[in-house]
């Protein structure tokens, strides 16, 4: 790990959490945002931790979850996610949601990491996102912890370091895997998502993208750069921000 990372006694890390903006699909119609758990379960591990988070968006304002990752849904899938259905249901916490900052207001100086969520937005709002992927970088090149998971691994295909090369160039990273995307299509018949960032990851010479099977745990650090599978790595991917920066 870097030496540049802020690892002064007695001062505690601070956490620029960054979920996606309300959006439209264009391949099913359907509203798509932020999924819960990989910004709750994140978010839980960070301050239990004794970390302090701020949940920053590329636009502020309200965040909308993906319906099928809502605990309370009819559908049942994310019935499960109580940790989740605990944050919805505090007041502190979902108001946490109703009135975020933009990503423009995000100083790297201030904060020791950057998590990315993900859920069905990112794959729109975050791959062409420069803003998004210039902060990205910045922290990753301050030597500071930079960490993505699930769809918000999409701007991985294209984030670019300072010599113009792709940061996963040489690394070795994890996202949403084309399993789970098959999985996901046949659970409501019908495509998803524009394009597969496994599919499109393994494509990139000189990278080497790995999964830890259908809908498992998982996350990888390579230096101070951390990826998370799918909504199931949330935590996972947390702990390795931990380590790296140290409790």
């Amino acid at each position: 790990m870097s030496a540049n990372i802020n690892t002064m006694p007695g001062r505690k890390k601070h956490i620029a959490l960054v979920a996606a903006n309300p959006a439209v699909s264009k391949q099913t119609g359907w509203p798509i945002g932020f999924w819960w758990a990989e910004l709750v379960h994140p978010y839980w591990e960070f301050t239990e931790n004794g970390y302090e988070v701020e949940i920053f968006s590329p636009d502020g304002g309200a965040l909308q979850a993906d319906g099928y990752s809502d605990p309370e849904d009819a559908s049942g899938y994310s019935a499960h996610d109580i940790l989740s259905l605990g944050f919805k249901k505090s007041a502190t916490h979902a108001a946490l949601i109703e009135n975020t900052k933009k990503i423009n207001d995000l100083k790297v100086a201030d904060f020791d990491a950057i998590f990315l969520t993900g859920g069905q937005s990112p794959m729109y709002t975050f791959i062409d996102n420069e803003p998004l992927h210039k902060l990205f970088i910045q922290f990753y090149e301050a030597g500071k912890v930079a960490a993505a998971i699930c769809h918000a691994t999409c701007i991985l295909l294209k984030v670019k370091t300072s010599d113009g090369k792709l940061l996963v160039d040489g690394k070795t990273w994890t996202g949403f895997a084309d399993s789970e995307e098959a999985f996901a299509d046949n659970f409501v018949n019908m495509r998803i998502q524009p394009f597969w960032i496994e599919t499109e990851g393994r494509k990139i010479p000189n990278s080497n993208y790995i999964n830890g099977g259908l809908f498992k745990p998982f996350a990888v650090r390579d230096g101070n750069l951390v990826t998370g599978q799918q909504q199931f790595s949330g935590t996972a991917a947390a702990k390795l921000v931990v380590e790296a920066l140290g409790v």
